[in-house]
């Protein structure tokens, strides 16, 4: 949620705080440091008396966003009451897929391939 809420942009501790209501700000703050210390996010000083914290997605975390998104819809497509996600122009249904973006093409699952380490 912590990563929902920082995709439209930086954000300071209080304004987290307010978008994600039931976590107490001990737990808030940890979240935050754990998800720092995993390049998840950054924090820059916005204060220095007192220190005051802005936070914001990495690269890396701008990318866990959409898995996360994808996560969240497939635990919700087991729900009855979740159809799926829609395109807003034509109301089909949505499916994620493999994209190549040096090609600009949609890649089918038997066309790719894992880097494999030794």
């Amino acid at each position: 949620m912590l990563v929902e809420a920082l995709l439209a942009g930086p954000g300071r501790f209080n304004e987290l705080a307010a978008e994600l209501p039931g976590i107490a700000a001990n737990i808030l703050a940890d979240r935050l440091r754990r998800l720092e210390a995993g390049g998840v996010l950054v924090s820059r000083p916005y204060s220095e008396r007192p220190p005051r914290l802005e936070y914001a997605l990495t690269q890396e975390g701008q990318e866990l966003a959409g898995v996360l998104r994808l996560l969240a819809h497939w635990g919700a497509s087991g729900s009855p009451a979740s159809e799926g996600l829609r395109h807003l122009a034509c109301g089909s249904l949505l499916e994620a897929q493999w994209y190549c973006t040096t090609c600009a093409q949609p890649v089918e699952e038997e066309e790719a391939s894992a880097l494999r380490h030794l």
